[in-house]
């Protein structure tokens, strides 16, 4: 926590600076921009994911600049280091420039209102308001603190933060209207798992700081919405766990399940956690309990419903802020 906020005072000194910048610079038009804050992944076919919410921010707020930024330090170190590599990029020229050179969502907004943007409204792709969506909330809270001594030298006139896809603890936006249109986002994953006598099991990420329970309601949901009791939520981390997806399994004697990841990329987790052929892996683990496993590596942002969740909760943010894009 101390290292964030430390994060958040030196990006407010870099802000502040930028505000004197302006001020000599004298009247600045009022540009807005639109940030899609995303965890990352290092895998180049889960990039698309990421991307298809981006294109689809600037097909519904046309001629607005929107961005990408990671959250997670590893991932962009990583990209960061592949950009210098010419053999990569070579051997991966659909890659984006925007993605070699992604930053944090700190950096993303400083270079924004560097650029004269005074309006910005930040999209996480978050699946639900654990640790991730809470840091970026602070970061936002954080510079929105900054008060000058003239307002009009303030460095936004508008700062604000969408809920993730299935929704925030509060009273604006009722979170269990979020849950049933993530669960009518999924129809088709139900379908298949009818159509082919399975269990649908989804892998999603968790966290170990907040509670997971949101997993167990979507589920409750997805349940009830299509009457299947065939379907079934984990985590990596957090609760349901894979041993309790496992017993879940077993008491009602599923034999055969369609195995997803329940996040917006498939990346390292799909790839590995969920589909890999180490020995926990979640595949092998129900492999080795007599259930066959039919693996699907896609994520949620390749579903054009899941992505118009995103699209949806971003025109609420900037409605429920009055601002005009």
């Amino acid at each position: 926590m101390r290292k964030q906020i430390m994060t958040v005072f030196a990006c407010a000194a870099v802000l502040a600076g930028m505000g004197t910048e302006s001020k000599a610079m004298g009247k600045q038009e009022n540009k807005k921009a639109i940030v899609i804050a995303a965890f990352g992944t290092t895998h180049e076919k889960a990039i698309q994911s990421i991307i298809n919410i981006e294109k689809a921010a600037e097909k519904e707020f046309p001629g607005t600049e929107v961005r990408v930024a990671f959250t997670s330090n590893i991932i962009r170190k990583i990209w960061q280091k592949r950009a210098k590599d010419e053999k990569y990029r070579a051997a991966h020229k659909n890659i984006p420039e925007a993605i070699f050179n992604v930053k944090t969502p700190l950096a993303t907004i400083a270079g924004l209102q560097n650029e004269g943007v005074k309006t910005i409204v930040v999209q996480p792709s978050h699946v639900f308001a654990g640790e991730e969506f809470a840091d970026l909330c602070s970061y936002i809270d954080g510079l929105n603190s900054i008060k000058t001594l003239k307002p009009k030298w303030t460095p936004f006139k508008a700062l604000v933060i969408g809920r993730p896809a299935l929704g925030r603890p509060g009273v604006e936006h009722d979170y269990h209207e979020d849950l049933e249109k993530g669960a009518e986002a999924v129809a088709e994953d139900v379908k298949k798992a009818k159509e082919a006598g399975a269990a649908l099991v989804y892998m999603g990420h968790g966290n170990e700081y907040f509670s997971t329970g949101i997993y167990i309601e979507f589920q409750h949901v997805l349940r009830k919405m299509y009457k299947y009791p065939k379907i079934y939520v984990g985590t990596v981390e957090g609760f349901p766990s894979l041993d309790d997806v496992l017993n879940a399994l077993k008491h009602a004697g599923i034999k055969k399940v369609i195995l997803k990841p329940f996040m917006v990329v498939a990346g390292d987790h799909a790839n590995n956690d969920m589909a890999g052929d180490d020995d926990d892996s979640w595949k092998s683990v129900f492999e080795k309990n007599g259930i066959e496993v039919t693996p699907v590596i896609e994520g949620l942002g390749m579903n054009p419903e899941w992505v118009k969740i995103y699209i949806d909760h971003l025109k609420d943010a900037v409605k429920d802020n009055k601002l005009s894009f």
